[in-house]
């Protein structure tokens, strides 16, 4: 659904030409929306539309997504490079001069939240994490504090995204034909139920997925082969290497100060970010979905949720706070799956925070 208070326009911050999608009171205290992988700050109107004009509700798209420039993803800065280009859009716009930043983040995005925190703490008045990424990256560990599968990280990296659907969004599929079709994956993996998403809605989320941008440098990103199951490693560049745990690692968030309050918001049935996730190989292995398997023992599932609990009960030791709330019979994408009540938690938190 079109918002008609939301505005769009591009900043070049010297970094990157950034497209934004904006709305309330210029001058108000501001937060920041970072959309999720394969998606753009489209998934952000309906939640902007529904949380209060007291805010500055500012929504970029990250780099190599939806209207904002395609410039490569350095994966050995974990997820730095798209760090560095939100502060700069902050910068450029001048929203952190008078109140620190309220961030959300979804996904990806939560991870990119994270990172924020980390690299400039100062600036953060609260994080918002929507179905975050686990800290330790996607794939390629077995334990709540990250350790590895395999020295090489096999398992993670960008091999291991499915070359089908890799191949539809470069093409622009808006079918439904196959189950590795972008629109068949959003209905399956985005949400719990297909029918959360409204039908005003669905083509302007195929489009905020179609406009990914394909390629070594950005999404999937290159690999290497390994010695190790599943025999795919993680290469150093594009977007999903960023998020490998041989790059991406989460853990000090723990430690940073000041320490802003976290509210956590997840989906129980969430099948791309889950301690069983559908989109991890060591899971699909155990399903038989993925050949030669070497078994539990040798390579569990990636316990993500667990992951984000263990980071998130060290920041809390730490002297931080955070909150967690579930929701029933919702998938990857509260804000979408369940608007309403999520618009109304984030509003309170964001006036106590």
């Amino acid at each position: 659904m079109r918002h008609p208070e939301i505005e769009e326009f591009v900043v070049d911050t010297g970094r990157l030409r950034t497209h934004v999608r904006a709305a309330g009171s210029e001058g108000a205290p501001a937060v920041l929306l970072l959309h999720g992988n394969v998606a753009s700050s489209r998934y952000y109107e309906g939640l902007m539309g529904a949380l209060s004009p007291a805010w500055r509700l500012v929504a970029p798209d990250l780099r190599g997504y939806g209207l904002s420039a395609v410039a490569p993803v350095d994966a050995t800065n974990g997820l730095g490079d798209f760090s560095q280009d939100v502060l700069s859009l902050v910068a450029a716009l001048g929203l952190e001069e008078d109140n620190p930043l309220h961030v959300i983040g979804w996904s990806l995005g939560g991870g990119v939240a994270m990172q924020l925190a980390m690299d400039a703490p100062e600036k953060i008045a609260s994080l918002t994490l929507l179905a975050p990424m686990s800290p330790f990256g996607f794939g390629g560990t077995r334990s709540v504090d990250g350790r590895p599968h395999w020295e090489d990280f096999a398992g993670s990296g960008g091999g291991t995204a499915n070359p089908d659907l890799v191949a539809r969004l470069a093409g622009g599929d808006r079918s439904a034909e196959a189950p590795t079709s972008p629109r068949a994956v959003m209905h399956a993996l985005y949400v719990h139920s297909a029918s959360a998403i409204l039908a005003e809605d669905e083509e302007d989320y195929v489009d905020g997925m179609l406009q990914t941008a394909i390629g070594d440098h950005n999404y999937p990103g290159d690999s290497r082969p390994s010695p190790n199951w599943p025999f795919v490693a993680p290469g150093t560049h594009g977007v999903v290497n960023a998020i490998s745990p041989a790059y991406c690692n989460l853990a000090g968030f723990a430690e940073i100060g000041p320490r802003p309050p976290v509210l956590w918001i997840r989906g129980e049935d969430d099948m791309i970010v889950s301690d069983h996730s559908f989109s991890e190989l060591g899971h699909l292995g155990s399903l038989g979905l993925v050949p030669g398997w070497p078994g539990e023992e040798a390579y569990p599932a990636q316990p993500m949720v667990s992951q984000t609990r263990y980071v998130l009960d060290r920041y809390r030791q730490a002297g931080g706070t955070y909150r967690e709330e579930v929701f029933a019979s919702c998938g990857h994408s509260p804000h979408i799956e369940h608007p309403g009540e999520v618009a109304q938690l984030i509003q309170a938190f964001l006036r106590t925070s």
